[in-house]
């Protein structure tokens, strides 16, 4: 599969302006953009209402004053980029390392790794909540119901790049990739819409309604295992339909290999703080 290729809308280009040279504006790149400022102003309403912390019709005490936002969308967004590249090259390109070595800082040609990207967040929460000393669960409870805004940015800009598509299908809305100009192609499914809409805009809903009906974030660690338990049920259901990454491993695609500890780690992770006491303050 290639890692960037003309969108699979007619007459639709990925590059936003050409600037100089090699350098251009991508619909790729905004939607990273996108994605982090609305993520930091979730994050930054989700830190200053009290009445999200404590249990149902209680205030609580978040766990940092709304100020942290900017120090942790700095570390978060070289967490997503170094992580997600890395990740990328690691888990799915590795011969890049040896072949081509110059492609792994082009990351305005697509190329980006969920589980890697999710992986220097998490380094990022660790290390923001260690100089402030907050309990790091509840730091990753406050990110988690914002990380799906930056899911459905991703997704779309996949879409948009004509990128990580499904199987072969001949279905209703199925399309080519990856130029639907080209008849020569096979119709597919257009697995990045799926994706977007399960673990952008349902999971998104999910944890909302989990952390303003249910008070998840009352009891450390239960948002961030909803969030992982969702995104891994998800990703594994999708890869079902999606092209696979690279070589399979033991039958299964990267990507359901690579969820399934992330779905069974959030669904430890809800037990053990469904047994724990919510915090009073």
């Amino acid at each position: 599969m290639s890692d960037f290729n003309c969108s699979p809308i007619p007459g639709f280009d990925p590059v936003i302006i050409h600037l100089f040279g090699p350098i251009s504006l991508r619909w790729y790149a905004l939607a990273y953009i996108f994605g982090l400022i609305l993520g930091a102003w979730l994050f930054h309403r989700i830190m200053r209402n009290p009445m999200l912390w404590g249990k149902k019709g209680k205030k609580g005490t978040p766990p940092a004053s709304a100020d942290i936002t900017e120090d942790l969308l700095f570390w978060c967004t070289l967490g997503i980029i170094v992580g997600g590249r890395l990740g990328f090259i690691l888990l799915y390109r590795t011969s890049w390392i040896w072949e081509q070595p110059l492609s792994i800082l082009k990351t305005w040609t697509g190329g980006m790794s969920f589980h890697g990207g999710a992986l220097g967040v998490l380094l990022a929460v660790l290390y923001v909540a260690h100089s402030r000393k907050i309990n790091p669960l509840r730091l990753a409870d406050a990110v988690a119901p914002v990380a799906p805004i930056g899911l459905l940015f991703g997704r779309l800009a996949n879409f948009i790049n004509g990128e990580l598509y499904g199987r072969v299908w001949s279905g209703p809305w199925a399309m080519r990739f990856p130029c639907d100009t080209n008849a020569a192609l096979p119709l597919r499914h257009p697995s990045q819409l799926y994706e977007a809409a399960l673990e952008g805009v349902v999971l998104f809903l999910i944890l909302r309604l989990a952390i303003t009906r249910f008070q998840t974030l009352s009891r450390p660690g239960l948002t961030t295992g909803l969030f992982m338990l969702g995104y891994g049920v998800f990703r594994t259901a999708i890869e079902f339909v999606r092209e696979p990454d690279a070589a399979l491993i033991f039958g299964l695609t990267r990507g359901m290999t690579y969820s399934i500890p992330l779905w069974l780690g959030g669904l430890t992770l809800i037990i053990w703080s469904l047994k724990k006491e919510p915090v009073q303050k």
